[in-house]
C-alpha cells in the first residue's frame, strides 16, 4: 500500500476530512477515470495532450482533479484516448 493509501486511511477516522472527501468525491473519480483512461491506452501525459490538441499542463489539471471539464473536453478525452464516454445519474446511495 503507498504512502498516500495509508494517510488516506488514517484521515478517513477524523470527520472533517471524511465530510470534504466525501464532497469532492465526484472530482476524485473524474480524476481517476481520466489517469486510467490514458495509461490504458499506453500514453504519456504530453502525448494525450497532444492528441487533445491541447497542452500537458491542461492534463495535469484534469488528471489532479483542480479543474472540472466540460463535455466536450471529456469528448475529445475519450476520442483521444479510444475509449467511449459515458455519463450517467445514479440515486444517492448507490456509489460503491
Amino acid at each position: 500500500m503507498s504512502n498516500v493509501q495509508t494517510l488516506h486511511r488514517k484521515w478517513m477516522k477524523d470527520g472533517k476530512y471524511r465530510k470534504a472527501y466525501k464532497t469532492l468525491e465526484g472530482e476524485f473519480e473524474l480524476a481517476r477515470a481520466v489517469i486510467e483512461a490514458r495509461a490504458h491506452a499506453g500514453l504519456t501525459q504530453q502525448q494525450l495532450a497532444k492528441r487533445m490538441s491541447t497542452t500537458q499542463s491542461v492534463i495535469a489539471r484534469l488528471e489532479s482533479g483542480r479543474i472540472r471539464p466540460s463535455t466536450q473536453t471529456l469528448e475529445r478525452l475519450a476520442v483521444a484516448t479510444g475509449t467511449r464516454l459515458r455519463i450517467s445519474f445514479e440515486p444517492e446511495g448507490a456509489r460503491s
